[in-house]
């Protein structure tokens, strides 16, 4: 086998030196990463700043949703094939979760919340209202979008 003096890098990626091949990729990654994450943050803490059920709060929450969606749907997920047998004691928890959680919400807002009976909102609410937490629980919800648009 003939070689023509260069190397198996140089030969695979044409246009590129030695020196850039050997230039490892993961500054510029993180770089992006903290780029991101300021930017999530700040785009947080500003929505966070909007009067709830103002103009200002619904456009804060439907661009990420927004721009989840477009996400999604450019690069749905490939298809998870469907497992032989269903747990169904693992499966029976979750619904019995959330049946109680959905019976609960129900119920308080049926009985317009009553003190005795306060809605998951109304028990929520006083712990939402440092703009610290509210920028944080924004910023989860924002990333726990992501996760599911990343599966």
């Amino acid at each position: 086998m003939a070689t023509d003096g260069t190397s198996t890098a140089q030969r695979d990626h044409p246009g590129r030196s030695p020196r850039q091949l050997a230039r490892p990729r993961r500054p510029a990654h993180l770089a992006r990463l903290i780029l991101l994450g300021t930017g999530l943050a700040a785009y947080s803490w500003v929505v966070a700043a909007a009067v709830p059920f103002s103009r200002g709060a619904f456009v804060g929450v439907v661009i990420p949703g927004a721009v989840l969606a477009a996400i999604a749907y450019a690069r749905p997920p490939e298809r998870i094939a469907p497992p032989e047998e269903l747990d169904i004691a693992g499966m029976s928890y979750w619904v019995i979760v959330l049946v109680a959680f959905f019976e609960w919400e129900a119920s308080a807002w049926r009985d317009n919340s009553w003190p005795w009976h306060p809605s998951f909102t109304n028990l929520i609410d006083p712990l939402m209202g440092p703009h610290l937490i509210k920028s944080a629980a924004i910023l989860v919800w924002i990333l726990a979008g992501w996760a599911l648009v990343r599966r």
